[in-house]
């Protein structure tokens, strides 16, 4: 009896090796189904995504199950079924899963679920993760917060001649 072996098409492993190569330049990847999506829709979540430098790219599931396996991804076989859209963000990814959250209440694209931090995140975990401030914005809210004391500070030595500049004015404008 002759033995049984697998012959993979080098395309396939191609394709494979392309999408892991692409995915090894992000670390966060949102899935969500673009069924019903006219291309004029497609572009222009696209050119909103690349604004905060994230592309839209539309998956082969089996391609990306595999690529993220290789990658060490966690498992997330419950988003990659129907037809899946992946966006891939390279800089912070809260921006781009506000983007994408405002795009699905005007659109028909659904939220399936992410990979975000290295965590599973479901669709109700990604639109709550958009509405977490940014990290420029926790950053101006922390320096706003580190210079409130040293301002107070300011303002407080800076009332005693100005009290002083006052009161002699109001003195000189008496004696006239």
């Amino acid at each position: 009896m002759a033995d049984y072996q697998i012959k993979v098409q080098q395309s396939k492993v191609d394709a494979i090796e392309a999408l892991k190569s692409e995915f090894e330049q992000v670390s966060d990847y949102i899935f969500t189904d673009y069924r019903g999506l006219t291309v004029e829709q497609i572009t222009d979540l696209r050119a909103k995504l690349r604004e905060h430098d994230a592309s839209y790219k539309v998956v082969k599931n089996r391609f990306a199950k595999i690529a993220l396996q290789n990658l060490d991804r966690p498992a997330v076989d419950e988003y990659l079924k129907g037809p899946t859209a992946m966006v891939l963000p390279t800089g912070e990814s809260g921006p781009v899963a506000k983007i994408l959250v405002e795009f699905a209440k005007t659109s028909v694209v659904t939220i399936k679920g992410g990979i975000l931090n290295n965590n599973v995140f479901n669709a109700q975990q990604v639109e709550d993760f958009s509405r977490l401030p940014t990290r420029n914005e926790l950053l101006a809210s922390l320096m706003g917060t580190m210079r409130a004391p040293v301002q107070n500070i300011v303002y407080v030595l800076n009332a005693v001649p100005t009290k002083l500049v006052r009161t002699l004015q109001a003195v000189a404008e008496a004696k006239e």
